[in-house]
């Protein structure tokens, strides 16, 4: 099983990030702690120096494994469920932009927070209309780039849109693209609060899973709060047979370094132990 980290290009408003700004540094630091991947958050594709980032990645023997668009929301409020259609279709163009790029860099495209959430005086079957419109158009772009698109459930404190795996699988089914195309990104932290268990909900949705995001329960890096990834990951890579990343989207604390540090730690010891419990 492959680690990964997720770093943005940007400074960012969202926290449960370990690196921001400075990638140069961060990707060197990555590499040198033993991360074969990263998961790069980008704003705006088009502000990316693409020849440079893939130079540097070529230097520390580095992967990029997935773009997050969550700043395209959290930054710049565009969102596929805005009441102004043109927002909405700002939204779509801004994720065509990192299909696109995903294409160069050989890596998928995560859906999370750019679905946003119902606006007041629209109700939630508009909203979700709108959702399945915009992201069924931006299936059809990356499935003309060979993109597959990952959609994340987040928990109800974020959006109201797509809160469980259950949820994400019926959205995924009545768009009927194939995994290839459009995936499931679980992330723990988000399941730990949505989900009634973990362990169940990961096996309803294993044929759909595209990527997956480790957090703590606190949101801090893995082994830091009370989830078992001992369990979870055993049952990903021994049950399940996933092939991709696991990517550790945290907050970055104490520190970023220790934070990276640690959750890697963390990691190849659950992976350890369960090769030693359940040999291949």
């Amino acid at each position: 099983m492959k680690l990964s980290i997720v770093l943005s290009t940007d400074p960012s408003k969202f926290e449960a990030v370990i690196y921001k700004g400075d990638v140069n540094h961060a990707l060197a630091q990555m590499a040198g702690l033993g991360y074969e991947g990263v998961e790069l958050a980008v704003r705006d594709p088009e502000r990316v120096t693409v020849a440079a980032l893939e130079a540097t990645l070529a230097a520390h023997r580095l992967k990029v494994v997935a773009l997050g668009t969550g700043q395209a929301y959290g930054e710049d409020r565009l969102s596929f469920t805005d009441s102004r259609a043109e927002v909405r279709a700002q939204a779509v163009a801004r994720i065509k932009n990192h299909i696109r790029l995903a294409r160069r860099l050989g890596a998928a495209v995560i859906v999370g927070l750019i679905r946003g959430r119902t606006q007041p005086g629209t109700g939630p079957t508009q909203a979700m209309a709108w959702l399945e419109t915009a992201l069924g158009e931006c299936v059809e772009a990356a499935a003309q780039q060979q993109v597959q698109l990952v959609l994340e459930p987040i928990n109800r404190y974020e959006t109201d849109l797509i809160n469980t795996l259950d949820e994400g699988l019926a959205l995924l089914e009545r768009l009927g693209a194939p995994p290839a195309v459009l995936g499931l990104l679980p992330d723990t932290f988000h399941m730990n609060i949505e989900e009634a268990s973990l362990e169940t909900s990961l096996r309803r949705a294993a044929a759909r899973i595209g990527h997956f995001h480790v957090a703590d329960s606190n949101r801090w890096y893995p082994g830091a709060g009370h989830l078992d990834f001992g369990r979870l990951l055993t049952l990903l890579r021994d049950e399940l047979d996933y092939p991709g990343w696991v990517s550790v989207e945290a907050l970055p604390r104490p520190d970023a370094l220790t934070a990276a540090t640690e959750g890697l730690r963390h990691l190849r010891a659950c992976l350890a132990n369960g090769m030693r419990a359940h040999p291949h």
